[in-house]
């Protein structure tokens, strides 16, 4: 209450709203340094590579923890263990695109870029069968 009285009393005077005026309007004349972390992309491929190995396989227990337990009443959990898995073959297609533009232009895995994508997307096919036999085998 105090704060807003003298606000009031500033606001209220002409020569008062004046003066504070003006001292808001002069510049700061020290110097602005901005320290911030290093955004996520900016882990670098192992980075990257990493947290993509972590969600698939916290994804992966968490499924087959559902699954081999008989937890059918947690079936909601099995939804979330899909989209962990999903974020991490996301992750893992970003650290395998980040890892052939990290390349030099004249190395000759950049010219491969369609196997690569091939490739990857075969291994996440045949990678969500295995689980799919798993799930229903057992």
């Amino acid at each position: 209450m105090k704060e807003l009285n003298k606000a009031y009393q500033v606001l209220h005077d002409e020569t008062a709203r004046s003066a504070y005026d003006l001292k808001r309007r002069t510049p700061f004349a020290g110097s602005l340094t901005i320290d911030s972390a290093p955004a996520a992309r900016e882990i670098g491929n192992y980075g990257q590579a990493l947290s993509a190995l972590l969600c698939l396989v916290m994804g992966l227990l968490l499924l087959f923890l559902v699954r081999f337990n008989g937890l059918w009443f947690l079936w909601p959990l099995s939804i979330l263990a899909l989209g962990v898995i999903s974020f991490g073959v996301i992750i893992s297609h970003a650290a395998l695109s980040n890892a052939r533009e990290s390349l030099p232009a004249s190395h000759p895995a950049r010219r491969f870029r369609v196997a690569q994508e091939v490739g990857f997307w075969f291994l996440v096919g045949v990678g969500g069968y295995a689980v799919y036999v798993i799930l229903t085998a057992i």
